[in-house]
């Protein structure tokens, strides 16, 4: 088994999509995703003969497809996955990042980093025991990262016999929960990933079931990479002065467009400054262009000189997002130590890096219910909770829900720059209950 080749031409013509599977511990999550790299042709020759090996080692007759993806000696010895990975193929319809996330519960902050630039969710449930907590824990995982498209795989099928009752019972209870969160788009697939049910090819066993296989789901689902059609947001960079004998007035600014368009004569704002001034060139490539798009990378030459310096943003005048010092937001908290309320920590949203200080933490959420535990003071690893910060310099913030780019933030030690949680601004869930917010009448002190 090889991995197909695909032309320059080929590649270049599919479209990409970025998708997460998440699944509880043994609900075969690892051996759909190996059984999807198989029989889509997409594992090399070697790495199949080291898995046959392995397999046969420990008495078992058929390759072991979950070991294509479980490649830590912990997670093989401990048969769960722990660490996110990810996996890179192509068809000849589309190209592929799969992000292969955990599923036992402590490792909540892996998914919720393999998730947050998926466009797609793959959440696996065993037949034999439905919709349980972490199935209803990876769905609101997945509706707060906003993930526009959900698949509901149902696997081991084979083990309740192929029944269409088992299957609708779940699919009717995980739709309506998920739906409740505001997923926007849920499709249910029956699979088997053991015997290749419904993954790449369509099962002869469940003649009942007349929707797409997971591979073929994934190659036609919608979706839309054009970032133009968003709010046009460029984060600066890099401050771009040659001065030299060549290019003596040059006054340049660098980075890559977050989102949205940008053309020559359109009058934008540089915040948080709020100062307004015209696009007179853009350079692109060592060329001078009337239209830049996202995700280029070029340069603005502006009208004015205006004090700007990296991280700044540079909108259009008429489209400009909120300046704030006073973060609302839901994180998820991925570091060891705990994020307490008072703390100082450095927020890094884009290119920008402020001062900060933890105002309150309101609540914070019970996945499994979505129930809240007001005031806990401090959130831990894998937390997810409400929290206000105060920054010590403004902030041109977009929501989450308005751009997954411009609205999501890092809090940071300012000690020894560990990433302690990742934010998203705005409210929670796209439907359903916020989190109650806490009176809070503390001070700054700055």
């Amino acid at each position: 088994m090889t991995t197909p080749i695909l032309s320059a031409e080929q590649l270049s013509a599919t479209t990409l999509l970025r998708f997460a599977t998440a699944g509880s511990v043994d609900d075969g999550k690892s051996t759909l995703v190996g059984r999807l790299l198989h029989d889509s042709k997409s594992v090399l020759t070697d790495q199949l003969e080291a898995v046959e090996q392995v397999s046969l080692s420990r008495g078992q007759e058929a390759p072991d497809l979950a070991l294509l993806t479980d490649g830590l000696r912990a997670e093989r010895e401990q048969g769960i996955t722990i660490d996110v990975a990810y996996r890179y193929f192509a068809t000849a319809r589309r190209r592929f990042i799969l992000a292969d996330t955990p599923g036992h519960v402590q490792y909540t902050r892996n998914m919720v980093t393999g998730a947050s630039t998926a466009e797609l969710a793959v959440v696996l449930v065993d037949a034999r025991n439905g919709v349980v907590e972490q199935t209803r824990r990876h769905a609101a995982v997945a509706a707060l990262l906003r993930v526009p498209h959900v698949v509901l795989a149902v696997n081991k099928m084979d083990l309740v016999d192929y029944a269409e009752t088992v299957f609708a019972a779940i699919a009717e209870e995980f739709t309506a929960y998920a739906a409740s969160l505001g997923v926007p788009e849920i499709t249910a697939i029956p699979i088997s990933a053991l015997a290749g049910d419904n993954v790449v090819e369509p099962s002869a066993h469940m003649d009942w079931y007349g929707g797409p296989t997971v591979l073929e789901h994934l190659e036609t689902v919608p979706v839309s990479h054009d970032l133009t059609a968003c709010h046009a947001r460029f984060p600066v960079q890099y401050v771009i002065r040659p001065q030299t004998a060549e290019h003596p007035d040059y006054r340049g600014y660098a980075g890559q467009i977050a989102a949205g368009v940008f053309r020559v004569g359109e009058a934008v704002s540089v915040l948080p400054s709020g100062r307004t001034t015209t696009i007179t060139g853009i350079d692109a490539l060592g060329e001078s262009v009337d239209i830049a798009w996202a995700p280029q990378s070029v340069t603005l030459r502006l009208a004015d000189d205006i004090d700007i310096s990296r991280g700044d943003l540079i909108a259009p005048a008429a489209d400009v997002p909120p300046v704030t010092r006073d973060v609302e937001a839901t994180v998820c908290h991925v570091a060891d130590q705990p994020l307490s309320v008072g703390q100082r920590v450095l927020l890094k949203h884009t290119t920008r890096t402020v001062k900060a200080i933890v105002k309150d933490i309101p609540s914070r959420l019970t996945l499994d219910d979505l129930s809240q535990h007001p005031a806990p003071g401090q959130l831990v690893a894998n937390d997810i909770g409400r929290v206000v910060v105060r920054t010590a310099e403004p902030l041109a913030l977009d929501t989450y829900a308005d751009s997954r780019r411009t609205g999501s933030f890092l809090l940071i030690d300012p000690a020894d720059g560990t990433t302690l949680s990742a934010g998203m601004a705005g409210t929670a869930f796209a439907a359903g209950a916020e989190p109650v917010v806490a009176d809070d009448d503390a001070e700054w002190d700055f």
